[in-house]
């Protein structure tokens, strides 16, 4: 009670008298700032906000069938809830399709109702399967799937391969890709997509697998960054081959090269980790007589 707030004599005496000194009452804490509301998520445009865009009868309405609402759906799913992370190189082929000219020029005959025709015929993708099942079994640690409790590390190589059929997409797999010879994969492939084709795929040729390849080079895409497909943890993206002028031991040669992107999940597959893996795939495409072995 004393001057500017000073204990004095009074002040100690009225203490003891009273039993003690008493707490004063805590400060009364500032008002806490209101959080600031987490941004609403951006909502799509309703589908009469689309349609009052566009004149009427300037269009017309395809209803969406089961199977494009499912792609729609794991791919907002996969977009929205897998961290993706990118990388790019440049393949040389000219080994690659040296070698490939060479075994389809070695298959052996069969006879077929339209008369002979060769045991197989290989594509270059019937390679970059391979080679990316080769190259997952080289670098184990990035052949695995994501899950919120465990790292799921898979001991097989199994390459889910694109195939585009009328109104979506469908991903056949080639199991055990890296025990399996160029010409299994070869004929094992042609058979799961011309039935693709015609829808008569069962769930588990389709379901599951442990990476993808998607190749759209047939229609001279040059490179693409595909969208990774649950619960693989990548996708290779691959592309056109063409030729190139490029620059060895100082002179420029020209090559025909192949660039391919690898989208990782980055929750299981780091930067270092799917690096990796793809020098390994470039390895093997650029060095194909180690598919053979």
């Amino acid at each position: 009670t004393g001057p500017h707030g000073r204990v004095v004599k009074a002040d100690v005496d009225a203490a003891i008298a009273g039993g003690g000194a008493k707490a004063a009452p805590a400060a009364k804490a500032p008002a806490a700032a209101p959080a600031a509301a987490a941004p609403a998520p951006a909502k799509a445009m309703s589908d009469d906000q689309v349609l009052k865009l566009f004149e009427e009868g300037s269009y017309e309405l395809i209803p969406h069938d089961n199977m494009r609402k499912t792609i729609a759906r794991r791919l907002v799913e996969a977009k929205s809830t897998i961290p993706h992370f990118y990388l790019t190189l440049d393949c040389e082929l000219d080994a690659l399709l040296a070698l490939r000219s060479q075994l389809n020029a070695a298959a052996p005959m069969k006879k077929t109702d339209k008369g002979e025709a060769p045991v197989y015929k290989l594509s270059v993708n019937d390679m970059v399967i391979k080679a990316m099942a080769m190259a997952l079994k080289a670098v184990p640690d990035a052949n695995a799937s994501w899950t919120e409790s465990a790292m799921v590390k898979h001991k097989h190589a199994d390459v889910g391969v694109a195939v585009s059929i009328p109104g979506g997409l469908i991903t056949p797999i080639i199991r055990h890709a890296d025990e399996k010879t160029l010409s299994t994969i070869s004929n094992e492939m042609k058979d799961l997509a011309s039935r693709a084709r015609s829808r008569k795929l069962k769930p588990e040729e389709y379901q599951g697998g442990t990476t993808a390849v998607s190749n759209l080079g047939m229609f001279g895409i040059k490179d693409f960054a595909a969208v990774i497909n649950p619960p693989h943890a990548t996708i290779l993206a691959v592309g056109a081959g063409e030729e190139r002028a490029v620059v060895k031991n100082g002179e420029i040669k020209i090559a025909t090269v192949m660039s391919v992107t690898l989208s990782t999940d980055h929750r299981a597959v780091d930067g270092a980790l799917g690096a990796e893996l793809l020098v390994a795939f470039k390895s093997l495409i650029e060095n194909p007589m180690g598919m053979l072995v």
